[in-house]
Protein backbone atom coordinates (compact mmCIF):
# COMPACT_ATOMS: atom_id res chain seq x y z
CA UNK A 1 0.00 0.00 0.00
CA UNK A 2 1.58 3.41 -1.09
CA UNK A 3 0.65 5.18 2.12
CA UNK A 4 1.00 8.38 0.26
CA UNK A 5 -2.06 7.97 -1.82
CA UNK A 6 -3.51 6.61 1.10
CA UNK A 7 -7.46 7.27 1.05
CA UNK A 8 -8.93 5.56 4.55
CA UNK A 9 -12.24 5.31 3.94
CA UNK A 10 -11.67 3.66 0.07
CA UNK A 11 -13.65 1.33 -1.03
CA UNK A 12 -16.59 2.08 1.58
CA UNK A 13 -16.60 5.90 0.03
CA UNK A 14 -17.91 4.51 -2.85
CA UNK A 15 -20.93 3.21 -1.46
CA UNK A 16 -21.49 6.12 0.60
CA UNK A 17 -21.17 8.09 -2.90
CA UNK A 18 -24.49 6.21 -4.72
CA UNK A 19 -26.67 6.69 -1.94
CA UNK A 20 -30.03 8.96 -1.89
CA UNK A 21 -31.88 7.73 0.70
CA UNK A 22 -34.19 4.39 0.61
CA UNK A 23 -37.46 3.93 -0.70
CA UNK A 24 -39.92 4.16 2.18
CA UNK A 25 -41.85 0.86 3.23
CA UNK A 26 -43.21 1.95 6.55
CA UNK A 27 -44.06 4.76 8.36
CA UNK A 28 -41.88 6.47 11.31
CA UNK A 29 -42.90 6.25 14.48
CA UNK A 30 -42.63 4.13 17.82
CA UNK A 31 -41.92 0.11 16.40
CA UNK A 32 -41.98 -1.78 20.61
CA UNK A 33 -44.08 -0.75 23.84
CA UNK A 34 -40.62 -1.57 25.22
CA UNK A 35 -38.64 1.39 26.13
CA UNK A 36 -35.39 1.01 23.46
CA UNK A 37 -32.33 0.29 24.87
CA UNK A 38 -29.41 2.01 22.92
CA UNK A 39 -26.51 0.45 23.90
CA UNK A 40 -22.79 2.82 23.47
CA UNK A 41 -19.44 0.63 23.34
CA UNK A 42 -17.93 4.32 25.06
CA UNK A 43 -18.14 6.03 28.48
CA UNK A 44 -20.47 8.88 29.16
CA UNK A 45 -19.44 11.87 27.54
CA UNK A 46 -18.09 11.07 24.33
CA UNK A 47 -18.79 11.79 20.54
CA UNK A 48 -20.50 8.08 20.39
CA UNK A 49 -22.74 8.48 23.69
CA UNK A 50 -23.99 12.36 23.08
CA UNK A 51 -25.12 10.76 19.58
CA UNK A 52 -27.20 8.26 21.27
CA UNK A 53 -28.61 10.86 23.79
CA UNK A 54 -29.62 12.68 20.87
CA UNK A 55 -31.19 10.11 19.02
CA UNK A 56 -33.47 8.71 22.52
CA UNK A 57 -34.64 11.89 23.09
CA UNK A 58 -36.12 12.59 19.71
CA UNK A 59 -37.42 8.77 19.29
CA UNK A 60 -39.11 10.09 22.45
CA UNK A 61 -40.20 13.35 21.70
CA UNK A 62 -40.75 13.14 18.42
CA UNK A 63 -42.39 10.11 17.93
CA UNK A 64 -43.14 8.09 20.91
CA UNK A 65 -40.55 6.11 21.21
CA UNK A 66 -39.32 5.45 24.78
CA UNK A 67 -35.10 4.83 24.83
CA UNK A 68 -32.66 4.67 26.97
CA UNK A 69 -28.97 4.66 26.95
CA UNK A 70 -26.92 1.83 28.19
CA UNK A 71 -23.07 2.60 28.53
CA UNK A 72 -21.13 -0.56 28.09
CA UNK A 73 -17.13 0.21 27.52
CA UNK A 74 -14.56 -2.31 27.15
CA UNK A 75 -12.02 -4.28 24.56
CA UNK A 76 -12.35 -2.13 22.24
CA UNK A 77 -15.92 -1.85 21.99
CA UNK A 78 -16.20 -5.95 21.80
CA UNK A 79 -17.91 -6.46 25.30
CA UNK A 80 -21.10 -4.20 23.80
CA UNK A 81 -21.01 -5.46 20.49
CA UNK A 82 -20.93 -9.09 22.20
CA UNK A 83 -23.44 -8.47 24.73
CA UNK A 84 -26.07 -7.09 21.83
CA UNK A 85 -25.62 -9.92 19.40
CA UNK A 86 -26.92 -12.25 21.84
CA UNK A 87 -30.12 -10.19 23.06
CA UNK A 88 -33.46 -11.06 21.31
CA UNK A 89 -33.93 -9.90 18.13
CA UNK A 90 -36.92 -8.03 18.48
CA UNK A 91 -35.44 -4.21 18.16
CA UNK A 92 -35.88 -3.03 22.31
CA UNK A 93 -31.55 -3.77 22.37
CA UNK A 94 -29.78 -1.88 20.25
CA UNK A 95 -25.87 -0.43 19.55
CA UNK A 96 -24.59 2.50 18.35
CA UNK A 97 -22.31 0.91 16.20
CA UNK A 98 -18.99 2.35 15.14
CA UNK A 99 -15.07 1.72 13.79
CA UNK A 100 -13.70 0.31 17.09
CA UNK A 101 -16.08 -3.11 17.22
CA UNK A 102 -16.69 -3.24 13.66
CA UNK A 103 -14.12 -2.56 10.94
CA UNK A 104 -11.18 -2.31 13.12
CA UNK A 105 -11.55 -5.11 15.66
CA UNK A 106 -12.45 -8.00 13.11
CA UNK A 107 -8.41 -7.47 11.98
CA UNK A 108 -7.35 -6.33 15.50
CA UNK A 109 -8.06 -9.13 17.60
CA UNK A 110 -6.87 -12.63 16.77
CA UNK A 111 -10.87 -13.61 17.80
CA UNK A 112 -13.97 -12.00 19.02
CA UNK A 113 -16.84 -13.15 20.06
CA UNK A 114 -19.25 -12.14 17.62
CA UNK A 115 -19.41 -11.60 14.02
CA UNK A 116 -19.49 -8.41 12.83
CA UNK A 117 -21.57 -8.67 9.64
CA UNK A 118 -23.66 -11.85 10.10
CA UNK A 119 -24.32 -11.55 13.72
CA UNK A 120 -25.73 -7.64 13.31
CA UNK A 121 -28.79 -6.16 11.55
CA UNK A 122 -27.14 -3.25 10.43
CA UNK A 123 -30.23 -0.39 10.05
CA UNK A 124 -29.08 2.65 10.05
CA UNK A 125 -26.23 4.96 8.92
CA UNK A 126 -25.83 8.33 11.00
CA UNK A 127 -22.54 9.92 9.63
CA UNK A 128 -18.88 10.78 10.43
CA UNK A 129 -16.50 12.95 12.20
CA UNK A 130 -13.22 13.70 11.06
CA UNK A 131 -9.57 13.72 13.58
CA UNK A 132 -6.59 15.69 12.78
CA UNK A 133 -3.15 16.74 13.94
CA UNK A 134 -3.27 19.36 16.99
CA UNK A 135 0.39 20.86 17.78
CA UNK A 136 1.29 23.35 20.48
CA UNK A 137 1.11 27.03 19.55
CA UNK A 138 4.73 27.28 20.97
CA UNK A 139 6.23 25.27 18.80
CA UNK A 140 5.56 28.01 15.70
CA UNK A 141 4.22 24.55 13.42
CA UNK A 142 1.65 25.95 11.41
CA UNK A 143 1.53 23.43 8.21
CA UNK A 144 2.61 19.75 7.49
CA UNK A 145 6.24 21.17 6.09
CA UNK A 146 6.76 22.39 8.95
CA UNK A 147 5.96 19.43 11.43
CA UNK A 148 7.82 16.83 8.78
CA UNK A 149 10.96 19.55 9.43
CA UNK A 150 10.14 19.94 13.54
CA UNK A 151 10.07 15.94 13.66
CA UNK A 152 12.80 15.57 11.42
CA UNK A 153 15.00 17.70 14.18
CA UNK A 154 13.51 16.34 17.67
CA UNK A 155 10.99 13.59 17.53
CA UNK A 156 7.57 15.04 19.10
CA UNK A 157 5.43 13.02 21.11
CA UNK A 158 1.29 12.57 20.26
CA UNK A 159 -1.44 11.47 22.46
CA UNK A 160 -4.25 8.89 21.18
CA UNK A 161 -7.29 8.06 22.56
CA UNK A 162 -5.44 4.34 22.93
CA UNK A 163 -3.78 1.27 21.58
CA UNK A 164 -5.78 0.56 18.49
CA UNK A 165 -7.92 3.55 18.37
CA UNK A 166 -8.30 5.63 15.14
CA UNK A 167 -6.43 8.53 16.57
CA UNK A 168 -4.01 5.80 17.17
CA UNK A 169 -4.52 4.35 13.07
CA UNK A 170 -4.16 7.77 11.67
CA UNK A 171 -1.11 8.67 13.80
CA UNK A 172 0.67 5.85 12.27
CA UNK A 173 -0.40 6.81 8.78
CA UNK A 174 0.60 10.24 9.22
CA UNK A 175 4.30 9.07 10.49
CA UNK A 176 4.63 6.53 7.56
CA UNK A 177 3.00 9.19 4.94
CA UNK A 178 5.35 12.27 6.05
CA UNK A 179 8.30 9.81 6.59
CA UNK A 180 8.74 10.85 10.16
CA UNK A 181 8.60 8.73 13.46
CA UNK A 182 6.39 10.70 16.59
CA UNK A 183 6.60 8.76 20.09
CA UNK A 184 3.15 7.15 20.60
CA UNK A 185 1.86 8.12 23.81
CA UNK A 186 -1.78 5.75 24.39
CA UNK A 187 -4.34 6.86 26.92
CA UNK A 188 -7.42 5.71 27.97
CA UNK A 189 -9.62 8.14 26.00
CA UNK A 190 -8.94 11.73 24.32
CA UNK A 191 -9.69 13.62 27.27
CA UNK A 192 -6.63 12.54 29.77
CA UNK A 193 -4.73 13.43 26.38
CA UNK A 194 -6.15 16.59 26.11
CA UNK A 195 -5.37 17.06 29.87
CA UNK A 196 -1.78 16.01 29.43
CA UNK A 197 -1.48 18.34 25.98
CA UNK A 198 -2.85 21.56 27.88
CA UNK A 199 -0.24 20.58 30.95
CA UNK A 200 2.60 20.76 28.20
CA UNK A 201 3.32 17.04 28.85
CA UNK A 202 2.74 16.07 25.36
CA UNK A 203 4.14 17.95 22.01
CA UNK A 204 0.86 17.08 20.11
CA UNK A 205 -2.12 15.09 19.97
CA UNK A 206 -5.03 13.51 17.46
CA UNK A 207 -8.54 14.07 18.10
CA UNK A 208 -11.71 14.85 16.62
CA UNK A 209 -11.11 18.99 15.06
CA UNK A 210 -14.56 20.10 15.36
CA UNK A 211 -15.23 19.00 19.20
CA UNK A 212 -11.90 21.07 19.67
CA UNK A 213 -12.61 24.19 17.95
CA UNK A 214 -12.79 26.22 21.13
CA UNK A 215 -9.10 25.18 21.92
CA UNK A 216 -8.14 26.26 18.45
CA UNK A 217 -10.00 29.75 19.03
CA UNK A 218 -8.45 30.26 22.48
CA UNK A 219 -5.15 29.62 21.29
CA UNK A 220 -4.69 26.71 23.01
CA UNK A 221 -4.01 24.40 20.56
CA UNK A 222 -3.02 24.55 16.58
CA UNK A 223 -4.42 22.07 14.40
CA UNK A 224 -2.14 21.78 11.25
CA UNK A 225 -4.37 19.21 9.13
CA UNK A 226 -8.30 17.29 9.56
CA UNK A 227 -8.25 13.87 7.60
CA UNK A 228 -11.52 14.46 6.03
CA UNK A 229 -12.26 14.73 2.39
CA UNK A 230 -12.69 18.29 2.51
CA UNK A 231 -12.64 21.48 4.71
CA UNK A 232 -15.11 21.66 7.57
CA UNK A 233 -17.55 24.24 7.61
CA UNK A 234 -17.51 24.33 11.24
CA UNK A 235 -13.51 24.75 11.19
CA UNK A 236 -13.01 26.55 7.93
CA UNK A 237 -9.52 27.42 8.41
CA UNK A 238 -7.96 24.17 9.43
CA UNK A 239 -6.87 22.82 5.87
CA UNK A 240 -6.72 18.85 5.29
CA UNK A 241 -4.12 16.52 4.92
CA UNK A 242 -4.57 16.24 0.96
CA UNK A 243 -4.84 19.98 0.40
CA UNK A 244 -1.02 20.04 1.75
CA UNK A 245 -0.34 17.06 -0.39
CA UNK A 246 -1.00 13.80 1.59
CA UNK A 247 -4.09 11.78 0.79
CA UNK A 248 -5.19 10.52 3.69
CA UNK A 249 -9.12 10.51 4.82
CA UNK A 250 -9.95 8.97 8.03
CA UNK A 251 -13.66 9.18 9.34
CA UNK A 252 -14.82 8.56 12.59
CA UNK A 253 -18.26 6.97 11.75
CA UNK A 254 -21.31 5.93 13.83
CA UNK A 255 -24.60 4.32 13.15
CA UNK A 256 -27.45 1.85 14.76
CA UNK A 257 -27.41 -1.64 14.47
CA UNK A 258 -29.24 -4.62 16.47
CA UNK A 259 -29.17 -8.60 16.72
CA UNK A 260 -29.46 -10.38 13.73
CA UNK A 261 -33.22 -11.91 13.11
CA UNK A 262 -34.84 -8.38 13.71
CA UNK A 263 -38.04 -8.97 11.92
CA UNK A 264 -37.73 -7.13 8.27
CA UNK A 265 -40.57 -5.26 8.88
CA UNK A 266 -39.61 -4.34 12.10
CA UNK A 267 -36.29 -3.05 10.95
CA UNK A 268 -37.69 -0.69 8.27
CA UNK A 269 -39.94 0.80 10.61
CA UNK A 270 -36.12 1.32 13.01
CA UNK A 271 -34.65 2.46 9.80
CA UNK A 272 -37.72 4.80 8.95
CA UNK A 273 -37.88 6.48 12.30
CA UNK A 274 -34.31 7.13 12.36
CA UNK A 275 -33.49 8.44 9.39
CA UNK A 276 -36.28 11.12 10.02
CA UNK A 277 -35.06 11.94 13.18
CA UNK A 278 -31.63 13.07 11.48
CA UNK A 279 -33.29 15.26 9.10
CA UNK A 280 -34.53 17.12 11.24
CA UNK A 281 -33.00 20.74 11.04
CA UNK A 282 -31.97 20.63 14.98
CA UNK A 283 -30.36 17.54 14.99
CA UNK A 284 -28.48 18.25 12.02
CA UNK A 285 -27.93 21.57 13.69
CA UNK A 286 -26.70 19.38 16.59
CA UNK A 287 -24.41 16.85 14.52
CA UNK A 288 -22.52 19.71 12.97
CA UNK A 289 -21.62 21.29 16.57
CA UNK A 290 -20.38 17.45 17.02
CA UNK A 291 -18.43 17.82 13.91
CA UNK A 292 -20.68 14.96 12.07
CA UNK A 293 -21.81 14.93 8.71
CA UNK A 294 -24.89 12.99 8.21
CA UNK A 295 -25.64 10.84 4.99
CA UNK A 296 -28.48 8.85 4.24
CA UNK A 297 -28.20 4.96 3.48
CA UNK A 298 -30.51 2.32 2.90
CA UNK A 299 -29.96 -0.34 4.82
CA UNK A 300 -28.78 -2.29 2.32
CA UNK A 301 -26.15 -0.13 1.71
CA UNK A 302 -25.04 0.55 5.44
CA UNK A 303 -24.44 -3.01 5.42
CA UNK A 304 -22.41 -2.94 2.58
CA UNK A 305 -20.39 -0.27 4.22
CA UNK A 306 -19.49 -1.56 7.18
CA UNK A 307 -18.33 -4.71 5.03
CA UNK A 308 -16.20 -2.58 2.95
CA UNK A 309 -14.57 -0.95 5.30
CA UNK A 310 -13.37 -4.15 7.19
CA UNK A 311 -11.34 -4.48 4.03
CA UNK A 312 -9.97 -1.01 3.80
CA UNK A 313 -8.94 -1.18 7.45
CA UNK A 314 -7.09 -4.26 7.42
CA UNK A 315 -4.02 -3.08 6.05
CA UNK A 316 -3.61 -0.22 8.18
CA UNK A 317 -4.08 -2.08 11.32
CA UNK A 318 -1.74 -4.51 10.19
CA UNK A 319 0.74 -1.83 9.09
CA UNK A 320 0.01 0.10 12.97
CA UNK A 321 1.18 -3.20 14.27
CA UNK A 322 -1.65 -3.87 16.75
CA UNK A 323 -3.01 -6.86 15.93
CA UNK A 324 -3.51 -9.02 19.18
Amino acid sequence: MNINRLTILGASTAAVILLSGTTALAEPGAWSDEPVRIVVTFPPGGTSDLVARLLAQHLDTDFGQKAVVDNRPGAAGTVAADYVAQQAPDGTTLILSNNAPFTIAPTRFKSIPYEPLEGFTHLAYIGASAPGLFVQPSSGITSLDEYIAFVKERPMTYGSSGVGSISHILGVAVDQALGVESIHVPYQGSSPAIQDFRAGVLDSFYDMVVQNSEMIEDKEAVAIAIASPERNKEVPDVPTFREQGYDIVIENWVGLSGPAGIDPMTAEKIHETVLAVFASTDVQQRLKELGITHTAMSSEDYTNFVANSIEVWAPLIETAGIKE
